[in-house]
């Protein structure tokens, strides 16, 4: 039992010694410098046409629609087959 023991106490010992590696420190900037590389990123950036951004905008409003028309007829439903369940009558 007690080998059992001391076996198990080497093995705590064992994952206590792992030292866990440091973060490399950040290098400080001024908000200056910040802005520099915003504006550095943001010419980077491949903005869609005008095109696209009139397809992708149908898009987002079709789906809004479609799942909001989707939602609406999953609660009525659950609503009507609870009215039913529970003979609730308003």
């Amino acid at each position: 039992m007690d080998t059992l023991n001391n076996k198990d106490n080497k093995d705590k010992k064992n994952v206590k010694d792992v030292k866990k590696k440091p973060k490399p420190k950040r290098e400080r900037v001024s908000f200056g410098e910040y802005l520099s590389g915003v504006k550095t990123e943001i010419k980077k950036v491949v903005w869609p046409t005008r095109k696209e951004l009139g397809s992708f905008t149908a898009v987002v409003i079709i789906a809004c629609t479609f799942f909001s028309l989707l939602f609406a007829a999953a609660d009525y439903t659950v609503l009507a087959a609870l009215r039913v369940v529970l003979g609730i009558n308003l």
